[in-house]
């Protein structure tokens, strides 16, 4: 079972940019792009490469490495080098804050 915690405050994510945070553990890229709050992986399925320093376009991460392009709404990849989808999770923003459901 999932709740919800705080990652952030919204003001800390730039619009069209990223943050990295760390949730039971786990480490996460929040990532606002076109007006939406997603959180995904923070690492690259690729090379294991932090995606806190990728390019955001239209709902597209983009790898600073290799170029390797993922859809931040699903995960998936859509661009190689990368075959493998990044795990998403549920996100709410409350006001201010930004809430992510990351398994205990």
């Amino acid at each position: 079972m999932s709740e919800f915690i705080r990652a952030c405050a919204l003001g800390e994510v730039p619009e069209m940019g990223t943050i990295g945070v760390e949730l039971n553990g786990k480490p996460l890229v929040i990532i606002m792009a076109e007006g939406e709050v997603y959180a995904l992986d923070e690492f690259c399925t690729h090379e294991e490469v932090s995606l806190v320093d990728g390019e955001i376009y239209d709902h597209t991460v983009e790898c600073w490495l290799h170029g390797s392009c993922f859809d931040v709404r699903s995960g998936k990849p859509t661009g190689p080098p990368a075959t493998k989808p990044l795990s998403t999770y549920p996100v709410r923003v409350d006001g201010d804050d930004v809430y992510v459901a990351v398994p205990e």
